[in-house]
């Protein structure tokens, strides 16, 4: 069974059932172009403007026609790629390149699973930058195993190699089309070939994948439309829930794998909390939808206070929505410090709680003696919200009625966002009063989930809301029954 990877629970002497905090972590961030001078040095930017879809690793696979080569490693763009390694990658280039920017959902934060991965076949070199995740990457896996295949990482992408080397793959009229008939799951991929790029996204549409085109000519593909814009280049529009894209030398062109979902899944949390809020995502602006979603907010959670404070940053936009549908005035009272790390990683809870006093200050003058609306977009674990609140009681807060932007997180995520499993979500079996408790607040209020889905463009039923539901559009336990394995393993190795 896929299990997303998860951070073991550290005690906390408050409540018995307080997990510790933690980072969504959502798998991450593409981007390819053709056909440009200065393919590595555009793609680093594309990267640094989709930075906040993955900050373990990053990496850079370049073509110059012939043979690809690639620059991976752990960390920001910034720091996995200096000048002069961007220099050589466009040297070593000089067609096309994609990159990847990375956080861990199916496999661990590890050096060998930064991307793209680059591998040599049967037919040739190819390189893959994956968002998403794969159901069923496990049962695939094992049955490649058995058959005495050797893997050089954790992460569920390898398996997408393996797959289009396989000789059932390799004899058929489309390999690539072959290969994505394969995978279940979440998967937006952008694949470097030495004379072209293949880019494709699963039938249900989860992650977002956009193609862009440059005033020069030269198309792009990228995670989200901030990526465009930092380089130029205007959106075109969605690469179509399974549809294959090929950028070469002959320009664009369009191919099916597979007909589109009927409803499609795309990902309500891109808009809740993930995407960059100047994107367009699933045809939508994020920093429009999030302000909508903080006015809705404000409808079905109203009380008297002084001041709307967003948490920073992230609740920042649908603060804004609240404070202008209630007529209260905003405030920033909470103040990010940009050069703190990662808070969820400390070893012990008093170095989290230590950390998370340096990201986030409080300015006490405007705090002291006030009644207070806090908004965030999600609580995931609670005791990150937890020491925020307890930092607002210290800094004199009067009333503290905390607001979030959406349904309680109930359910993991198997389809590209690292949750925690249910026992450690802090809204799973518990009551809204317990939360509430817990936190330490006046009042706690999420958004309803027909209100969350009545804030989006498109119908309800096109998107995604597991995560608070628990209803799965495919079944994580079971993507594939035994005798579907029995059918594929023949197929692939028979």
């Amino acid at each position: 069974m896929m299990r997303t990877l998860s951070l073991p629970v550290l005690p906390d002497t408050q409540a018995s059932w307080a997990p510790a905090e933690v980072e969504r972590k959502e798998k991450c961030g593409v981007f390819g172009i053709w056909g440009h001078p200065h393919s590595a040095r555009l793609t680093y930017l594309g990267m640094f403007a989709q930075q906040h879809r993955g900050q373990e690793s990053a990496g850079i696979a370049v073509s110059d026609g012939s043979v690809l080569a690639a620059h991976t490693g752990m960390g920001l763009v910034a720091e996995v790629f200096s000048d002069r390694v961007i220099e050589q990658l466009d040297a070593q280039g000089g067609r096309a390149a994609i990159g990847h920017n990375r956080y861990s959902t199916a496999g661990g934060s590890l050096a060998c699973n930064a991307q793209p991965l680059l591998e040599s076949y049967i037919g040739g070199q190819v390189a893959v930058a994956h968002n998403g995740n794969l159901i069923n990457n496990l049962a695939v896996r094992r049955r490649f195993e058995e058959a005495g295949h050797l893997f050089h990482t954790t992460s569920d992408t390898e398996v997408i190699i393996h797959l289009l080397a396989s000789p059932q793959q390799q004899r058929a009229v489309d390999p690539l089309a072959e290969t994505l008939r394969h995978l279940q799951g979440a998967f937006s991929l952008v694949f470097l070939f030495p004379d072209r790029i293949e880019a494709c996204r699963d039938p249900w549409g989860w992650r977002p994948l956009v193609i862009g085109r440059l005033p020069t000519g030269q198309h792009i593909v990228a995670s989200e439309t901030v990526a465009l814009d930092v380089i130029g280049a205007a959106f075109v529009r969605e690469v179509d829930p399974g549809e294959i894209i090929t950028i070469s030398d002959a320009g664009l062109a369009s191919r099916r794998f597979a007909e589109a979902a009927a409803q499609p899944a795309h990902c309500v949390f891109e808009h809740v909390y993930f995407a960059n809020p100047a994107s367009r995502v699933f045809g939508q602006n994020v920093q429009i939808s999030r302000e909508k979603l903080g006015e809705r907010l404000a409808t079905e959670a109203p009380v008297s206070a002084d001041y709307v404070v967003p948490m920073p940053d992230s609740g920042r936009s649908a603060a804004l929505g609240y404070a202008r549908a209630a007529g209260i005035e905003y405030r920033e009272a909470i103040v990010p410090n940009r050069y703190v790390g990662r808070t969820f990683i400390k070893p012990s809870q008093e170095q989290r709680t230590a950390a998370v006093r340096l990201k986030l200050n409080i300015i006490d003058e405007l705090v002291r003696g006030k009644r207070l609306i806090i908004v965030d977009d999600s609580i995931v674990r609670g005791t990150t919200t937890k020491a925020k609140m307890d930092q607002l009681r210290l800094s004199g807060a009067q009333e503290i009625h905390l607001r979030i932007s959406c349904p309680p997180i109930r359910h993991p995520c198997y389809f590209g966002v690292d949750f925690a499993e249910r026992s450690q979500l802090v809204a799973t079996g518990r009551t809204l009063e317990q939360i509430r408790q817990f936190l330490g607040v006046d009042s706690l209020h999420y958004l309803s989930l027909d209100g969350m889905l009545a804030c989006m463009n498109r119908p309800p039923e096109h998107y995604c809301t597991a995560c608070y539901s628990g209803d799965y559009r495919l079944d994580p336990d079971h993507p594939l029954t035994e005798d579907v394995i029995e059918t594929e393993q023949m197929k692939m190795f028979g």
